[in-house]
């Protein structure tokens, strides 16, 4: 109880941190236009600093810490600071409501394509498999591979499962056991914010977290390449170092290079810097050879938050196409912001990170506009973080077989999850080709994650809560299309976990993220994993891991 109030005190004191906001508020769309085009102008190009290879994961296994954690909850300021103002409500003219519905012939009955939920069971979480939670929130992430399902949460701890039974075949582990032996901050820190992404081109697992303890510079993203399909074997280990804080890092799969976003803050964690992407060589990783990283940072005052494109399966990249990144226009609430960027390590004078392209949608108001934390649980649980203010992860790219590119992305706003799909994202102009709003019900609907079947199929995940006569404590559903159902329309929702418990002990932070990915074999499964909890508390979290199918792709 003693370290449970010591967190709740040092919480409450990073959240407080406001940064100056005159800056970006006085910044006109051209002026921000004007910083966005020099930044773009100037890459930086270093050499990792560290590498390495494990031979095998097996023999180095690190126990889970069970020692409470408070950097984890470390509380950053916000890149966009909360006034206590809530933003003026706008109408939402993407709202799926029952006047479309019946338009596209739906009367609330069986969802379209009908999905079926296959393995649908625990994963890493309190008192599964002897894991015990040191830290809150969990960043829960997991990708599927061609046997088996990765999941890492912070804790900071990471587990395999066998895809076609959801045994568990490793784990769980400290995710620093990734990097045991290897020396400096990567191998003691184990700090989190983990992402775990399969290359299905090239049959490789990457397993990613920073390393920022003691918090001082240098610090450094830590990245793990595994030298074959089988997770549990051994890795080509690397450390890229950065000077300033390298938060919410993101990262995707593309034929030219392994590409990573950032949120970057100064080194005493006091102000925003800007967003950073970043190209890491992937030829050289997956062969354990030296690497560079080629990087770009736009200004505090621009976009933050950008997601990578991230291929959906076994998806090919369009040949010659860049990695397209997204987010949600600084500024604006009508507007999203698209960038390309295509890497060159033969020769970085040819690298180019051009943008922001300009993408119209309908005006929304953004999940908790004034505090962050508005998501209503039912009593005693408090208030939970909406993350609205950003792009949420995966943005997922797939290429159908008559070439055409698309994009799909969701953010949380006031009135549900609204979601887009961009089409030909690489034309000079790409336009929205279709997006919704999904609230079929008056409960709160966040930290969704959406992705893209070879047939077309949609599926979203998210989190629901209800505080009224007819509560819904934080449980996880999904909801999908078919390619035949009217544009900007998502079926009846699923139930993949009822939780039972509420967040309390004055914790609001939730999630940060979820994660959707398709299986790289059959091109159909989607795999889902998020948070909830089985009884009432704080630092108690577990997460959910599902597999489902949508009639018609096989």
């Amino acid at each position: 109880m003693k370290n449970h109030r010591q967190f709740i005190t040092i919480l409450a004191v990073t959240t407080a941190l406001a940064l100056p906001a005159s800056a970006f508020a006085q910044k006109s769309e051209l002026q921000r236009a004007q910083d966005d085009a020099a930044a773009t102008s100037k890459m930086e190009v270093r050499q990792e600093v560290q590498r390495d290879v494990l031979p095998s994961l097996k023999d180095v296994l690190i126990a889970p810490s069970k020692e409470l954690r408070i950097r984890e909850s470390r509380g950053l300021p916000r890149p966009r600071p909360y006034t206590g103002v809530p933003k003026a409500e706008v109408v939402d003219t993407a709202l799926q409501g029952a006047e479309k519905e019946a338009a596209a012939g739906k009367t609330g009955g069986p969802l379209a394509p009908v999905a079926t939920v296959g393995l649908n069971f625990d994963g890493l979480g309190n008192g599964i498999a002897g894991f015990t939670v040191n830290s809150a929130p969990p960043d829960t992430h997991g990708a599927v591979g061609s046997t088996q399902y990765v999941q890492v949460v912070n804790g900071s701890s990471f587990a395999v499962y066998n895809k076609a039974t959801g045994a568990l075949v490793m784990g769980p582990a400290a995710t620093s056991s990734l990097w045991a032996g290897f020396g400096g901050k990567c191998q003691t820190a184990n700090d989190g914010d983990p992402i775990v992404n399969f290359d299905a081109a090239a049959q490789r697992w990457v397993i990613t977290q920073f390393a920022v303890t003691p918090t001082a510079a240098p610090f450094f993203e830590c990245v793990a390449v595994s030298q074959t399909a089988d997770a549990t074997g051994g890795y080509n280990r690397y450390a890229f170092s950065y000077n300033d804080f390298p938060d919410y890092p993101k990262f995707a799969v593309h034929p030219d290079a392994y590409y990573f976003t950032f949120n970057v803050f100064n080194a005493a964690l006091t102000a925003f810097v800007g967003t950073r992407a970043c190209a890491y060589n992937r030829a050289a990783m997956l062969t354990g050879a030296a690497a560079t990283q080629q990087c770009f940072t736009l200004p505090a005052t621009s976009d933050f938050s950008l997601l990578p494109s991230d291929p959906d399966g076994s998806s090919p990249v369009a040949a010659g196409s860049p990695n397209y990144l997204l987010g949600l226009r600084a500024g604006t609430n009508n507007q999203l912001s698209l960038y390309k960027f295509k890497a060159n390590f033969a020769n970085p004078a040819l690298t180019t990170f051009t943008g922001p392209t300009l993408i119209p949608v309908a005006a929304y108001t953004e999940l908790c506009s004034a505090t962050g934390t508005c998501v209503r649980q039912p009593s005693p649980g408090t208030n939970l973080d909406g993350l609205g203010d950003r792009m949420m992860s995966r943005l997922s790219y797939r290429m159908y077989p008559d070439g055409r590119e698309s994009l799909v992305a969701n953010h949380s706003i006031s009135t549900g999850v609204r979601w887009y799909e961009i089409r030909n994202p690489g034309a000079a102009a790409p336009v929205i080709f279709q997006q919704g709003t999904y609230a079929p019900t008056t409960a709160t609907r966040w930290m969704g994650a959406m992705a893209q079947d070879k047939n077309g199929n949609f599926l979203l995940g998210y989190s629901i809560s209800k505080r009224t006569t007819t509560s819904i404590r934080p449980s996880i559903n999904v909801a999908a299309r078919a390619p035949t159902d009217a544009a900007g329309t998502l079926g009846v929702e699923n139930r993949i976990i009822t939780g039972t418990g509420v967040q309390t002990g004055g914790l609001s932070r939730w999630g940060d993220y979820s994660s959707m990915t398709v299986d790289p074999v059959d091109n159909c499964t989607f795999w889902f994993t998020s948070e909830y909890l089985k009884a009432n508390g704080s630092f108690n979290w577990n997460t959910r891991i599902a597999s489902v199918k949508l009639a018609g792709c096989n």
